[in-house]
């Protein structure tokens, strides 16, 4: 934080802001705020510019090569698990799906989209190099491996890959943003839908929130979601084997067997187009 404070000027206070990563802090002085983070995602100017996420006010750079961003403080809240049905929330996705701005800048600082393919590839490899044994890893990969041909990406867009519900901020003029870019990519929009409908959603709901987003609710999409939300619980019984977490295990290993079974259930009595 010493490095931060010539930055600021005098009469600023500094504290953490807490996060993950340790890298974000609150500036204080008197009843001015700023939001500052260290090496913060280099699309923020676009996702600014486009109300996307809060104002970015300046950006600096110290002398070890960090990036400093400054960010207008939002006085506000976050939104409640039960608030993620609400339309504007559908149609901010929507905008950041849509947006060609951000899918550009992606392109330009050379992201690598995340393909059906390459996310099986990382999998299997998280499995053989942690030399990892569990009754639900062969048949999650092997169904996700027979698919990934059929849930090709109609298109790919700019996906924030971590909607929870926490980084949905409600400003007190009803202005929403979507912050915590740190792990976006490109990828089919599928994964952001899936992730959100299938944590916040009743199934019964999807349509009507989908039709608020943009799209209709097809068998592909569904299956194309199902598939990304098949992912993630893999990803995450993963990463708590090897952290040896019994309790997670158990959480994601009947969410895991949850989904294939519902999985099975609908392809048995849906086929794609072609086939």
């Amino acid at each position: 934080m010493k490095l931060l404070k010539p930055l600021l000027g005098e009469g600023w206070d500094l504290e953490p802001a807490g996060g993950a990563t340790g890298e974000a802090y609150i500036a204080h002085d008197g009843e001015r705020k700023l939001f500052l983070k260290r090496n913060s995602s280099p699309f923020l100017a676009v996702l600014s510019a486009e109300g996307i996420v809060p104002k970015l006010l300046w950006t600096k750079r110290l002398e070890n090569g960090d990036v400093i961003t400054a960010q207008q403080w939002v006085y506000g809240r976050e939104l409640s698990a039960h608030e993620m049905t609400r339309v504007d929330v559908a149609k901010l996705l929507s905008k950041i799906h849509s947006s060609s701005e951000l899918l550009d800048m992606f392109k330009r600082i050379g992201n690598e989209p995340l393909t059906p393919a390459s996310i099986v590839e990382d999998l299997q490899n998280q499995i053989l190099q942690g030399g990892l044994s569990h009754p639900m890893l062969q048949e999650a990969v092997t169904y996700l491996s027979s698919m990934r041909e059929k849930v090709a990406p109609p298109e790919m867009v700019v996906c924030h890959c971590d909607i929870n519900h926490n980084n949905w901020i409600i400003s007190e003029k009803e202005h929403l943003y979507l912050i915590d870019w740190d792990g976006a990519t490109v990828a089919d929009p599928a994964l952001d839908l899936g992730l959100l409908l299938y944590e916040y959603l009743p199934k019964s709901q999807w349509g009507v929130w989908l039709k608020s987003y943009g799209v209709i609710l097809d068998d592909q999409l569904e299956v194309r979601m199902h598939w990304y939300v098949i992912s993630h619980a893999l990803s995450a019984l993963l990463f708590h084997l090897q952290q040896g977490e019994t309790e997670e295990i158990e959480r994601w290993n009947k969410e895991l067997r949850k989904l294939l079974t519902t999985n099975r259930l609908f392809l048995k009595n849906n086929v794609f187009p072609g086939e």
